[in-house]
């Protein structure tokens, strides 16, 4: 019974962690057209979020270990969703989160060098890219603070996040890289500018729990 609930809870969080993965992506789009505006994101970003900083997470999330009191939540309705009100509920706030931190990031962008896209584009990747995976951590559980199942706890995590972040800087400082993915090398400044959206979609995670 413990392992069935398991595997049922990690199927949960893996398909909640890549659905508002997706759809605050497709909001970034479509809010951005809507205005008329360049696309925040090029097609080759986005398919690098998709198969590298959503995809790495979310296997991560399915070997979890599940929750301390996972033997004390009441038995779920066998006619319950996998998509329940509650995660709905959590999917419009995701979205919400990801989408402001990321057009706010490419706002700032746009501000501190009005003449280049590609700074602004970049800015919002790294913000969607990076707030994604430190999402993941707090997807780990849908009703436990991450601070009461243990940051560390999930071994794969670290290496799922730490890889995707070691990539994520190769493709923002690497020259020829840089030519492939439309990124331009971030400075100090940029990167303190970015800090507080990074951690938006967690804390808002954290909080409707």
């Amino acid at each position: 019974v413990e392992q069935g609930r398991i595997i049922y809870a990690n199927i949960r969080k893996f398909v909640y962690f890549l659905l508002s993965c997706n759809l605050a992506e497709i909001a970034v789009i479509f809010l951005a057209t809507l205005a008329g505006a360049p696309s925040p994101l090029t097609p080759i970003q986005l398919l690098w979020l998709n198969l590298l900083t959503d995809g790495a997470p979310a296997l991560a999330l399915g070997v979890e270990k599940g929750d301390p009191d996972i033997m004390d939540q009441p038995p779920r309705s066998v006619k319950e969703p996998i998509i329940d009100r509650n995660m709905r509920l959590g999917l419009v706030l995701q979205t919400i989160a990801k989408t402001a931190a990321t057009l706010g990031a490419f706002a700032i962008g746009r501000h501190l060098n009005p003449d280049s896209w590609h700074l602004a584009q970049t800015m919002a990747f790294v913000t969607l890219a990076t707030s994604e995976l430190l999402r993941g951590y707090t997807a780990r559980s849908e009703l436990n603070s991450v601070f009461k199942i243990g940051v560390f706890a999930n071994k794969f995590m670290q290496y799922a996040v730490s890889a995707s972040l070691i990539l994520l800087l190769l493709v923002i400082y690497v020259p020829f890289l840089q030519n492939v993915f439309d990124t331009v090398p971030l400075s100090a400044e940029h990167w303190l500018y970015m800090l507080p959206f990074f951690a938006t979609p967690a804390i808002v995670d954290e909080l409707t729990k």
